[in-house]
């Protein structure tokens, strides 16, 4: 059976704008009484029909409208979010970006998304609050150190940055820690530095900004209730707000990528987790790097506003619920005072909690599904935020081509079924291990 050809785009729309941003706009507005700024974003109206339909309002499906604006052309698309937009995982994470990673192809895959995070700003004239500060990984023991300087070594090899640190450069840049007397003293790190953390709410507005203002329809409070199916092939979606054709579907769900592939048919290699954050009062400058904890799955960083924020593991049992469980916080709290014992004097103003779609190896999938037309991005495990830019510019080129974007073909959905598994871990088929 042949597949239809998609239609040529209509013509993009015109979109109400707020112009460009800039200092000197900052202050004509501010001299006006700030009268002038309009919608970063159009709410639009679902149309019956789009060549492109978007289940997920997040990063990695504000990303992926983006780039088949900006670099397929291709603006007959519709993001359909159940909420607001930013107020899903991309807006529930400690916001740490890096690609210091084991993997060759996962190496290659971060690499691309740091860069493109490193010009952000520029292309999508928005202020994402990225902070090049470094990320540093301590270790504990010599098997560490063996661990991570193969890691430091294979990312250097493929021309990425990393430093190895002693404990008198650790304790220089970190003077907060307690490298001697802790329960599991310090032997040294390695270093990243073009790691760092970005605004997470900014990432979600800016690429709605720009994926508005190229002709693409950002729908909020469209909850996608179905797929139908005919003759094997994606048709469309439906919605509170009417059916939506459409000549490709592309779930980019998060934690919901199992409910929603299951609309079709399909039981994916995925788990679902909750990953809990916190972030404590503000305090004056006291950590300029973001920084890992080697015993335990710790990572801290202190926010512009000067919140210290961290998290750890995902929670062991499956849940769609969006809040932790107090057990998971003793254990963050205790990795963090076993590390930085002054964290004790803090108060933790907030918490929070993200579903965290968990693969059978630790890696995600960017890949087209037995379904034909319908396209999957998910199973992010711990790595989405970080690959919001890459995870949105290699969906849009498998939308546009039909084929991977070489820097993603390791992540297609059959890698399960052949035994290619990317276990950047090394720990064997269980989700909560990864």
């Amino acid at each position: 059976m042949n597949s239809p050809q998609p239609r040529p785009d209509p013509p993009t729309p015109k979109r109400s704008s707020g112009g460009r941003y800039s200092i000197w706009r900052l202050l004509h507005e501010g001299l006006r009484g700030q009268r002038g700024w309009t919608r970063a974003w159009a709410k639009a109206t679902p149309r019956p029909r789009y060549r492109v339909v978007i289940v997920g309002g997040g990063g990695h499906g504000l990303s992926t409208a983006f780039h088949l604006a900006a670099e397929h052309g291709i603006t007959d698309v519709a993001v359909l979010e159940r909420g607001p937009i930013g107020l899903g995982n991309v807006g529930r994470n400690t916001t740490i970006i890096r690609s210091n990673y084991f993997h060759p192809e996962n190496i290659r895959f971060y690499e691309l998304s740091l860069g493109l995070w490193e010009r952000l700003e520029h292309r999508l004239n928005f202020n994402a609050m990225v902070s090049q500060r470094g990320t540093l990984n301590l270790f504990h023991t010599e098997a560490q150190r063996d661990l991570f300087t193969r890691r430091a070594n294979q990312m250097r090899l493929l021309g990425v940055d990393a430093q190895a640190l002693d404990r008198a450069e650790v304790a220089r840049r970190v003077p907060l820690a307690d490298l001697d007397t802790g329960r599991y003293p310090v032997l040294g790190g390695f270093l990243q530095p073009r790691g760092g953390t970005v605004r997470h709410d900014a990432v979600a507005w800016g690429y709605a900004r720009a994926a508005s203002a190229a002709g693409v329809d950002i729908v909020e409070h469209c909850e996608v209730s179905g797929l139908r199916i005919a003759h094997g092939r994606v048709t469309g979606v439906e919605t509170p707000q009417g059916f939506i054709a459409a000549d490709t579907v592309c779930l980019a769900v998060a934690g919901h990528s199992s409910v929603l592939a299951a609309m079709a048919g399909l039981q994916l290699p995925i788990e679902t987790h909750v990953l809990q954050a916190f972030v404590s009062e503000p305090v004056k400058p006291v950590l300029d790097v973001v920084l890992t904890y080697g015993a335990g799955h710790f990572y801290v960083s202190q926010s512009d506003k000067g919140g210290l924020v961290f998290g750890g593991a995902i929670d062991g049992y499956n849940t769609y619920g969006q809040r932790g469980t107090l057990p998971m916080a003793e254990e963050v709290t205790a990795a963090a005072l076993t590390l930085l014992p002054g964290l004790a004097r803090l108060r933790v103003l907030r918490q929070w909690g993200g579903v965290m779609d968990m693969t059978m190896d630790g890696s995600p999938i960017i890949s087209k599904t037995p379904v034909e037309g319908l396209i999957l991005n998910g199973g992010w495990c711990y790595g989405g935020f970080k690959a919001i830019p890459a995870g949105g510019l290699t969906t849009a080129h498998l939308i546009a081509h039909g084929a991977p974007h070489p820097a993603a073909a390791h992540l297609d959905l059959g890698r399960f079924a052949t035994g290619r598994t990317v276990d950047e871990r090394g720990v064997g088929p269980f989700p909560y291990l990864h």
